[in-house]
């Protein structure tokens, strides 16, 4: 179980640095902006939870708002998300509860429970995010197009990263 949480911290650390080297500096117009970074919360062990999560999501944010100069909306809308987790996973938790070692992905679920799970949280963190960064309600509905872009654009990379996550199980 432990050589897991080092296997998921270096994969974590690997994603952090590969958005603030490599996708920060994708271009694909002033609407898609792709914040994969996000996958290493929506990603977390169920077994995580808490103030433990919220930690976790706080630093999470606050590493990419150290890089972005973005003066806290990253770790604002992170804590955002590790709060919203908890409450989708309740209402997505089959009867009998979550089991020990099952992951959030779509091998050990199935593709509809992902996109509901995995959608609804990166739907909930871009719109916080975006309507932070534009802080303004005169172009409201500019904001809502680049939130919806970028949802698809993020959740279409978090799809891509559940494969390099998570591997097929040996049955």
């Amino acid at each position: 179980m432990t050589t897991d949480y080092y296997k998921y911290t270096f994969k974590s650390l690997v994603l952090l640095l590969a958005q603030i080297l490599i996708v920060q500096n994708i271009y694909l117009g002033n609407y898609i902006i792709l914040l994969p970074y996000i996958a290493v919360l929506i990603f977390l062990p169920f077994q995580i939870e808490g103030i433990t999560l919220l930690i976790i999501c706080f630093f999470t944010g606050g590493f990419l708002d150290f890089f972005y100069d973005t003066s806290g909306i990253h770790a604002s809308a992170c804590l955002l998300l590790g709060f919203a987790r908890r409450y989708i996973l309740k209402i997505l938790a089959p009867r009998e509860g979550y089991e020990i070692g099952i992951r959030p992905c779509v091998e050990d679920f199935n593709l509809q429970w992902f996109i509901t799970y995995a959608g609804t949280l990166v739907l909930i963190h871009h719109l916080y995010f975006f309507f932070l960064e534009a802080f303004r309600f005169n172009e409201i509905f500019r904001t809502l197009f680049r939130v919806i872009l970028s949802s698809i654009g993020t959740f279409a990379m978090l799809y891509a990263l559940n494969f390099l996550f998570y591997k097929p199980r040996q049955r």
